[in-house]
């Protein structure tokens, strides 16, 4: 499972992850970022999330675009023992990329080119 970011240059782009479970026993994952660019992306709401029974949960992940080359990384989840109940391990590659580039302002000046 891939999930993009693209945007403009300098935007700051969040995109949640549903997690659903089904079963009738809490779940709980820790959440991790791994990869060449994964200082990059950030978890907003920390690296931990609990699903209760029957319920569902989400995961935020939140990526400025900083530079003009694509960035990737890989969203883990790992399970932790909740009732003794262990869910499975997930990946999640994150891959990101400039779609525009917008100045952050304009700044018109008036200056001699060269002195004589």
């Amino acid at each position: 499972n891939t999930i993009e970011f693209s945007g403009a240059l300098h935007a700051t782009i969040v995109k949640q992850v549903l997690l659903k479970n089904p079963s009738n026993y809490a779940l709980a994952y820790n959440v991790i970022l791994v990869g060449r660019d994964a200082h990059d992306f950030s978890l907003p709401k920390g690296n931990t999330v609990t699903i209760p029974d029957g319920r569902q949960g989400f995961v935020n992940v939140e990526f400025t675009i900083r530079f003009l080359h694509p960035a990737e990384a890989v969203l883990l989840l790992i399970s932790n023992k909740v009732d003794g109940i262990d869910g499975a391990t997930m990946a999640f590659s994150l891959k990101a990329e400039v779609k525009s580039i917008e100045p952050l302002a304009i700044i018109r000046c008036r200056s001699p080119c060269y002195e004589l």
